[in-house]
């Protein structure tokens, strides 16, 4: 081909080329741009009003966690605080006004709480788990969970969520995760400082405690500063926003 036939033959292309990006769009479907649908990647797995998935103990419930709390762990992810490859590539990209957005609509959501299956344990290891959750074991140097989450264990305004309705898979996994470092907060960790003085046995004894305990009748978190923790978190002292 001449130099003169490409030339000629360039605006042609362009016009085909343009032509078929316009009937691509065309084509692609017209997304409205709201809250739920951008939200579509959470309630995926988290279900439509943040409910979580009780049936399977994998995915815990968002609805009714303090909105700082579900924006820190949005941050934790993109952060590399927390390790889980899903979540890490869904919230890469979002920005703090974002996530805040996203954390004030599951906080919002006031859903039924729903039975998730439990492990088979003794009556001995249960009665070890409700000491460690509303007593702590002081020879171990653990505290109470109530002590930071609550009385009722249904968090802290702002930062603190509850544990009351979640998943015996999910609340030892995290323990776990702790224990092993896949899971952390900003120092000092006292999570991690917690998890690593529990046993194997301490873990599963009160993450089934914890699962099987009844909802209580009013499930908001306490008021901030209605609680004084027993050890020094460096997430309950970062300013919010601050990295």
């Amino acid at each position: 081909m001449s130099l003169l036939s490409s030339v000629c033959l360039a605006p042609a292309l362009l016009v085909v080329a343009l032509s078929a990006t316009a009937v691509r769009a065309a084509d692609a479907p017209n997304v409205p741009d709201t809250l739920k649908q951008r939200i579509a990647a959470c309630t995926a797995c988290h279900g439509e009003h943040g409910e979580g998935t009780p049936e399977t103990g994998f995915f815990p419930r968002l609805a009714g966690k303090p909105a700082g709390y579900l924006a820190r762990q949005i941050r934790n992810f993109q952060d590399g605080l927390r390790k889980y490859a899903p979540m890490e590539y869904t919230v890469r990209g979002l920005t703090p006004e974002y996530m805040h957005e996203i954390a004030r609509y599951f906080a919002a959501q006031q859903v039924p709480y729903q039975r998730s299956p439990l492990p088979r344990v003794t009556d001995a290891a249960l009665k070890r788990g409700e000491v460690l959750a509303t007593q702590g074991d002081p020879s171990r140097k653990v505290p109470a969970c109530a002590a930071c989450h609550g009385e009722h264990l249904t968090g802290v305004e702002p930062d603190i969520p509850g544990l009351v309705g979640l998943p015996y898979d999910y609340i030892s996994a995290q323990l776990g995760a702790w224990r092993t470092h896949t899971r952390a907060m900003v120092a000092p960790d006292c999570m991690a400082t917690i998890a690593g003085r529990l046993s194997e046995a301490d873990i599963t004894a009160v993450s089934a405690w914890l699962a099987a305990r009844d909802v209580p009748a009013d499930v908001h978190a306490q008021p901030a500063g209605s609680v004084t923790p027993p050890l020094a978190c460096g997430v309950l002292q970062a300013k919010e926003g601050a990295r």
